[in-house]
């Protein structure tokens, strides 16, 4: 019931429009979403910068429906890529394949990504494609590897989740083509034939995908916030001689500031997550839909910092 009302709430255009007139929504949005603008934003990153983080923009905006509103998309983030060279910011991209025209025409948006990925090229800089939903893992995987990764390899990399019983042998292929990837456990709701449905198999899939990666792959991204998975990656870098330069931690913008400053504190790379853009509100009511479980997942997180803070 929970999950059904949040969807219904998303696409309620009156309660958007409430909802963004309504200073105390916008300052709890503010804490996870790096405000409307692309200047808040870079604000935002030269704050983290400043303090030692790497950060990776991610514009919110809806699935594209034209193509119009796929090169807009794309357009927007070559200014992106544009401003963070501009000001000298330790940050790169995440791009979503649906904003890039992926459901209108796979020709479309690897055209599209092509353009963005060229720029980034010129730049020596990163974009990352964001996973989504378990339909669009193998067209994304396969976009991937065939038509864009072989012209930018240092430039372009992927996401895997680990409740996906499929994602092992997309870790190996990935560890096999040196692949860059952020692993993660994913935020999607998925049917049980697709992914496991305990949470225990999924951290035990997580460790064993980040195991590998940490010791074999190209520069992971160990996209997490479990203290426990924090742990266990210390720790297996440290029993295999594993430099802290090979793999970073990433964090989502607003989850955990203390542990992410703590862990740079250590000597840890970091990077969080930073999303920015008007459409917040249809962004934090879907990724608590996505799974209900975030909903006590960041009250959790925000009152264990807090804690902390006052410890």
């Amino acid at each position: 019931m929970l999950r059904s009302t949040l969807l219904y709430l998303s696409n309620q255009p009156t309660v958007f429009r409430f909802v963004r007139n309504n200073k105390l929504a916008k300052r709890f949005a503010s804490r996870f979403v790096a405000g409307e603008t692309l200047d808040e934003a870079l604000t935002a990153v030269r704050v983290l910068n400043a303090k030692g983080i790497s950060a990776s923009l991610d514009l919110l905006g809806e699935s594209v429906t034209n193509e119009r509103e796929a090169r807009a998309a794309a357009n927007a983030y070559l200014g992106i890529l544009d401003r963070i060279q501009q000001q000298k910011l330790d940050a790169n991209v995440s791009v979503k394949l649906t904003a890039m025209g992926l459901d209108i025409s796979e020709e479309l948006c690897v055209a599209i990504m092509h353009d963005v990925l060229g720029r980034a090229q010129a730049y020596n800089t990163f974009v990352r494609l964001d996973m989504e939903a378990s339909p669009y893992v193998e067209r994304t995987l396969r976009l991937f590897y065939d038509r864009l990764y072989p012209a930018y390899k240092d430039n372009v990399g992927i996401v895997l989740q680990s409740y996906l019983y499929r994602t092992w042998s997309d870790v190996e292929r990935a560890i096999q083509t040196r692949a860059r990837v952020r692993i993660c456990k994913g935020a999607y709701k998925e049917p049980a034939a697709v992914a496991f449905p305990d949470k225990q198999e999924v951290d035990q899939n997580y460790v064993k995908c980040m195991q590998a990666l940490m010791e074999q792959g190209h520069y992971p991204g160990i996209a997490t916030h479990d203290p426990a998975i924090i742990d266990e990656a210390k720790r297996w870098a440290k029993s295999h001689g594993i430099d802290a330069s090979r793999f970073e931690f990433q964090m989502l913008y607003g989850v955990r500031r203390d542990l992410q400053e703590q862990l740079v504190r250590e000597g840890y790379r970091m990077r969080v997550y930073v999303p920015f853009g008007t459409q917040w509100y249809p962004y934090l009511m879907r990724r608590l839909a996505e799974r209900p479980a975030n909903v006590a997942f960041i009250t959790g997180n925000v009152v264990k910092e807090m804690i902390g803070r006052k410890s």
